[in-house]
């Protein structure tokens, strides 16, 4: 697993992180740990994983792919 170092973190930044921290009844690492997840789930996806992979299959009846044919009368 990965290592983080931040240096020159204020004073009163490190206390309220630890006060955070008991409040969640965690240390102070496992407060960082959580913050940093929370954070990481809001970063854009990969493009690599954005890719979409469309497979084709003949199903031997034509259609002209109309939103009525694939959604029905309603148009959804």
């Amino acid at each position: 697993m990965s290592s983080i170092h931040i240096r020159d973190v204020a004073p009163d930044t490190v206390d309220a992180l630890k006060r955070l921290a008991r409040s969640h009844h965690r240390s102070l690492q496992g407060e960082l740990r959580a913050i940093l997840q929370r954070a990481a789930r809001m970063a854009p996806a990969d493009e690599g994983a954005r890719k979409l992979n469309l497979v084709t299959v003949r199903v031997g009846a034509a259609t002209s792919w109309r939103r009525e044919e694939i959604y029905g009368p309603d148009g959804r």
